[in-house]
């Protein structure tokens, strides 16, 4: 039996890492009134669906794509929301 899942994905840079792109947002938002605004850091938002006989299964597939594919390791941190959406898929 497998399971769908969808997955919420969330890329964002390491707290180390320049943001020069989140840094040019912050002062364009100053440039245009919104003085309270202190910092802006720029991300990545994925949705991805897959199948999976159990959760545990998913997740540990998820990272492999994360960590291979939608995230650099080396400067990007990520993490995921994993939602059931439909059960004994290809019964």
């Amino acid at each position: 039996m497998l399971i769908k899942y969808k997955a919420k994905i969330f890329v964002t840079l390491r707290p180390s890492v320049l943001d020069p792109a989140g840094t040019a947002v912050t002062s364009g938002l100053t440039l245009r009134g919104y003085t309270n605004v202190e910092s802006c850091r720029i991300g990545k938002y994925i949705e991805l669906t897959l199948t999976a006989p159990d959760e545990n299964s998913a997740r540990q597939d998820l990272d492999k794509i994360c960590d291979s594919m939608l995230a650099n390791p080396v400067i990007e941190n990520y993490r995921f929301d994993l939602i059931e959406v439909e059960s004994q898929v290809g019964v």
